[in-house]
């Protein structure tokens, strides 16, 4: 089979822009929901059974099912409500594709996020907390300067992986009319019948973001989990008798 490469260098300022749009759902969505799921590991983590109620339906409801389903839920579904055509939000938030997206997208990953946290913050070593309490810190200090930067520097590998998975699910956007990568590819290969050329430009084009993904997740890690690196010199002079 022959491939038409040019096709493939006439369209690459196409697939770039459809990944400035893929870049923008998969950072808002991702910030966004880290915040949200960090709210609901924190009800998860809570003793009240009613409380742990309602975080652990969405959970389970995120995570059980398709995120396609979900964005055709959103996207499809809220609109068969007349209540919902008739709030403030329909115009400017609901009736749009790119909020829709993006709504699915953090409603998803924060359900991921939130089991991730818990299971980060629930490794902390106890005695680090019980130093905490016995040295006197109220309980937002001890959150914020003890549980969350140690969650955080636990759970930063995850996260990366999550993120990438949210990258990759991204595709499915295309299928409520946006132009990312896959939409860019699917819609110019439709037109100049070279589906394998506008994929596999689509495909390197998704490893690059992957790797840039990667590499930034990598120096966080390095700068979060420093202290772990760090060797007392008393440690390294140091000799057993």
């Amino acid at each position: 089979m022959d491939w038409n490469w040019q096709v493939i260098f006439e369209h690459i300022p196409d697939l770039l822009g459809g990944a400035v749009l893929t870049a923008q759902l998969v950072a808002i969505s991702g910030i966004v929901g880290l915040f949200f799921g960090l709210i609901l590991a924190q009800l998860r983590l809570s003793k009240n059974w009613a409380v742990q109620a309602l975080p652990f339906a969405y959970i389970f409801f995120f995570r059980g099912t398709p995120l396609l389903v979900q964005i055709f839920l959103i996207y499809y579904g809220l609109g068969q409500f007349e209540a919902v055509r008739n709030s403030f939000l329909w115009e400017p938030v609901l009736s749009q594709a790119y909020w829709c997206a993006i709504i699915a997208f953090t409603m998803n990953t924060s359900a991921y996020l939130a089991e991730i946290i818990r299971g980060a913050i629930q490794t902390i070593p106890v005695g680090e907390l019980e130093a905490a309490d016995a040295i006197g810190m109220s309980k937002w200090q001890k959150l914020t300067r003890i549980t969350l930067p140690r969650a955080f520097g636990i759970v930063i590998p995850a996260y990366s992986n999550e993120v990438i998975f949210m990258l990759k699910g991204s595709a499915l956007a295309s299928t409520i009319a946006l132009m990312d990568i896959t939409g860019v590819a699917r819609t110019i290969s439709a037109r100049t019948y070279t589906l394998m050329e506008l994929f596999f430009a689509a495909g390197v084009v998704y490893l690059l973001l992957s790797w840039v993904i990667l590499f930034s997740f990598r120096l966080l890690e390095k700068k979060l989990n420093r202290y772990m690196s760090y060797v007392p010199p008393d440690v390294v002079t140091r000799t057993i008798p």
